[in-house]
Formats: C-alpha cells, structure tokens, sequence
C-alpha cells in the first residue's frame, strides 16, 4: 500500500482535539514509515481514532465536503485522470471533473502535495474531497488492481484487455489480423468478461443452419446470451481457435486447447476450449477454469457437521481410498481440490493424475494425461509409487487396470483419492466388483465413498414461504417428527440480484464410511441396494434426505432437490 508522509496540520489537530497525545503520534508515525501506510490509515489500524471520526474532524476542522464513497460509483471516474502513480504515492483517488476542477478524495486534507502534484498532471485546479479512509482504502483496490467486475468493456479493443494470451500475429489467416475483424475480437473479449461476471460454469457456442445461439451454465442451467449472425460462425471459431492456440485450418476433428485471462496483478482466470464439427460447423464449448474455487474451504462446500467431520477424519488416515462419484458437473473436483489443500503441508508428497488438470495447486505435482504419447492413468500411477509418494490423487477409475493400482497403492501406505461416474455411494462398490476388483481388496482399501450434487441456493432476498399439504410433504419424503417440529420452506420468486430466484450452488453430499457390517456385505457378495440399506442403518443420510435437509433451513428449494435428486 502507498506511503505519504506526515502531515503536520493534522498531527497538531489530533493533539489538540485530545483525541491522541504526543507519544502516540510519534509512535504512529514510526509505524505508518514501517508499514509503509498512511498516516491516517496507520492511526485507524491501530484503532486509536476511527475512519469516521477522523472525516467528520476534518470537516469541522477545514470545512472540506464530505462524500460517503459507498454512494459513489468508481466506474464513473475518468479514466484520463487515472493517475496510478500518483494514486499509490499519495493514497488519493480522482473523482470527478466539475469545469476546470477536478474533485480528489483524500482521507488527509492537508496533503496539499498531493493535490499540487494532480493538479499538475491534469492540467486542471484540485480541490480536496473528503471520504472516509476504509472506504477509500477498498476503492483505491479496486482502481490499483484493475478489477473488470465494475468496467463497461462494451466499446474498448482487444488491447485494452490485457493479459488475454492470444496467438501469434504473424499467422495471415489469424482473426484479428485486419481490421475488418476487429468487432469480433471486441465482442469474444465482453462476451468472456460478461461470463466471468455473471458466474457462469461453461459457455457454448453453437452454430445452426439458420442461427448462431451462444448460452452460459450458470448455477448448472444453461442460459441463451446471444444470437449474433449466423454468417459470422466461421470467424468466431476461428477467433477463439486462435485464442487458445488450436490449428484455424483444421476443421474435421475435434481440438482442445487453453486460454489464460488476467483480470488484475494478482488473479486470472483459465478457459478450457473443446472444438468439436458439426454438420454446420464448429461447436466450441469453454469451460471457466478459477482457482479460487478450490480454495473456498471445506465448510463453504455445504457438508453437513456430521458429513463434514467424517470427511476429515478420512483424510487424517495416513492409508487407504477415498472416493468422490457423482454426475458430471456435480463438483467432484472441487471436492477433491478441498481435500487435497488439506493435505497440502510441507511434511507431504502429493502427485495428481488428471484429464485434464484444470486448476494448478501450488505444492502440488500434477501430472496431465496424455493417451497419444502413452501417459495413461496407470502408466502415471506407476510412476507415481516410484516418486515416494504419500498422498495420491486419480482423476478417474475408468478401467480395471486404473482401479487394481490405485487399490494396491491404498493398501501399501498411501492415502488414494478418485473419482467414479455412479449414482450412489453404494452403487460405487458394486461398479468396482463390476469391473473386477475382487471384494475382499475392495473391502480393505476404500475407507470413505462421497456422493453428491449440485442444488441452486435461493436467493436470500426474494425467496417466500411456501404452503405444502402435510400428506404431500410426506409423500416427498419428509418425515412426521419434521413435519410436527414445525418447518418453513421456501420457493423462488426472482430479483435483479439473481437468476429465476436463485444465486449460486451448494453441495447436496451421501457420505458412506466403509465399516465391518459393509464390508461383510461386499464380501458376502451383497448388492447396491443391500449395501445402502446396510450403510443407512448406521445413519447415512442419503443425497435425497441432505436434499430435504437443505430444504428445511431454507438455502433450497423442493423443485429443485427434485430435480437433482432421484424421488
């Protein structure tokens, strides 16, 4: 953060005022230098006087106007007065231009510096405005760390969003290499920016005989955005081929490719791009690749206590399997992203095999499949129990020979996490038996089996109650102790703060702990559903009963753990 100096006219005030003595100033001083913070913003921090104190003092004091900055929209701000320098220097943000004046909101009326030195670079008179230190100090990051989430990209070029990795120009049948498809390389840049900020999982462009339909996934429905004209299909693939570094030429096979896009000094956000012909072109669907996903935290995930406690008991274990299932689009990966992060200390070697590796885990060493050149998964695990691991992460159980390793390494001292596409905890076990694994390596192996889905929340500030019969409630699989404990539930109704009434997801997650009765049902031979009976008498909770729990403490609706949920 910036550094200005002291300013001896407030110092004077707050010693006058009897707000801090001498001592404190100096000491102040010292560590707003150390720190390399301002003045003012040293003396907040420390909380000797607050942020509003000190505005309403120097209004009083100097009789500066006062501006409340959680009332002032930083996207209006001219981007000609935008200064950064000067900004980080003095710890001043321009405002607005009123004639030949221009407005700079400071929480620090006598840096008059400040206010020479930005009168200068604009050319302009600057007056002081007052406002609030914490409020400028979060608008100060906004403007320093470029944050698009506020920015109108309707009318700015391809340039101006730095950090999207594009192609090499030199290529002559590259988009973007005249100026004729410059509005294209306008319109994929607000396109990718307008689905960062609405939150979107997936985009799809699809072309048509007659139309070109791009839709979002956002909260796991898909959503038209835009329909622009069908003739100019082949350009935008080829502009988004050439974004992700793919062959333009090559038309008749699918491609997969990368794109990076920065959105400040210190975030970026990963496109995975999947081309694949049609009969009437290329359809291209990006899947958003953030990091910051993986970071959320265990307890964000929506795992309940007892869910949750398990979880972590399970990764504790120094051996064993661990198993994520569930549909695709269902969050296995930020599951097993969250373990792995757990995981993530010093004291561990931890190797991941994926297809592909989607978010990079610092301290992590992943490995990216490869079938061509002959980098399988079980030619990676292999590879892995000779690299000293202790933890190991497989992208998927898809074959036998995948499964037989990956429980081998389970049960030689290593702590194993995958993946399965099943419906159940219990229907994962009967796929591995499937498969071929013998019962009795299945039952000494697997220690925790997960599964879940993805439920939309309900928006905070729309949802209403809603009044269901009691006789439904209990043919939706409600139990009577629910129902007589007394229960409000809730059903969407829409705003312009979301979408159909709903604003992002949270985990609806069966969490299956392998014990001996299980066990003995595998060995014996037993089925799914012999298994899952056999886990629910322990206290599982199945996915459709966390559903209905999330719908009793109102972060979900009935429709839609329906429609997540088998009923």
């Amino acid at each position: 953060m910036p550094t200005t100096g002291l300013h001896l006219g407030l110092s004077t005030l707050f010693i006058r005022k009897n707000l801090l003595t001498q001592e404190q100033i100096a000491s102040a001083i010292t560590k707003s230098r150390q720190t390399k913070q301002s003045l003012v913003s040293t003396i907040i921090t420390e909380k000797l006087v607050s942020a509003r104190e000190i505005a309403e003092l120097c209004y009083e004091e100097y009789g500066t106007p006062l501006l409340d900055l959680d009332e002032f929209d930083i996207a209006s701000i001219p981007e000609e007065f935008l200064n950064k320098k000067l900004i980080e220097k003095h710890k001043c943000l321009p405002l607005f231009k009123r004639g030949n004046r221009l407005y700079i909101g400071t929480s620090d009326p006598t840096n008059i510096t400040a206010l020479e030195d930005f009168q200068f670079s604009a050319g302009l008179h600057a007056e002081a405005i007052l406002v609030e230190d914490d409020k400028l100090t979060k608008a100060l990051e906004k403007v320093l760390e470029d944050d698009i989430s506020g920015l109108d990209i309707s009318g700015i070029d391809e340039g101006a969003l730095a950090g999207i990795e594009v192609e090499d120009k030199s290529n002559e049948d590259t988009a973007g290499e005249s100026s004729d498809d410059a509005p294209i390389v306008i319109y994929i840049n607000k396109i990718l920016t307008d689905a960062i900020r609405k939150g979107a999982s997936d985009l799809h462009f699809e072309p048509y005989e007659k139309r070109y339909r791009i839709r979002f996934r956002i909260d796991g429905i898909l959503h038209e955005v835009s329909e622009p004209p069908v003739n100019l299909s082949n350009r935008i693939s080829a502009r988004l081929k050439v974004m992700s570094k793919l062959d333009i030429a090559e038309r008749r096979v699918p491609q997969d490719g990368r794109i990076k896009m920065k959105l400040s000094r210190t975030k970026s956000i990963d496109f995975r791009v999947s081309t694949l012909p049609t009969i009437w072109g290329e359809k291209i669907v990006m899947r958003i690749l953030d990091s910051s996903s993986a970071q959320l935290g265990i307890e964000k995930l929506g795992y309940e206590d007892d869910q949750r406690q398990l979880y972590e008991e399970m990764l504790a274990k120094p051996q064993g399997m661990i198993l994520v299932t569930g549909p695709t689009g269902s969050g296995k990966t930020v599951s097993l992203y969250t373990g792995l992060n757990i995981l993530n200390t010093e004291e561990r070697n931890i190797s991941t095999a994926e297809d592909p590796v989607e978010i990079n885990l610092e301290g992590v060493n992943q490995v990216h499949i490869n079938l061509k050149a002959g980098l399988t998964f079980p030619a990676a695990l292999r590879s892995f129990l000779r690299q000293d691991p202790d933890v190991v992460m497989v992208g998927e159980i898809r074959d036998l020979e995948t499964a037989e390793i990956a429980i081998k390494a389970a049960q030689t001292g290593h702590l194993v996490l995958s993946t399965l596409h099943t419906n159940s905890a219990a229907e994962t076990l009967t796929r591995l038996i499937n498969m071929g694994v013998p019962g009795y390596n299945i039952a000494s192996s697997v220690n925790l089996i997960i599964a879940q889905r993805l439920a939309r929340r309900l928006c905070p500030e729309c949802k209403q109650p809603e009044e269901i019969p009691e006789h439904e409630l209990l043919r939706l699989g409600f139990k009577q102790a629910q129902i007589d404990e007394g229960m409000t539930l809730y059903k969407p109704i829409g705003c312009d703060l979301c979408s159909a009434g709903y604003k992002g997801r949270v985990g609806i997650y069966e969490v299956m702990k392998m014990s001996d009765e299980i066990a003995r049902t595998i060995m014996e031979g037993g089925n799914s559903l012999q298994i899952a009976t056999q886990a629910k008498e322990q206290g599982m909770r199945d996915l459709r009963g966390s559903g209905l729990l999330k719908v009793t403490q109102g972060v979900t609706s009935i429709t839609e753990v329906n429609r997540v949920t088998s009923f």
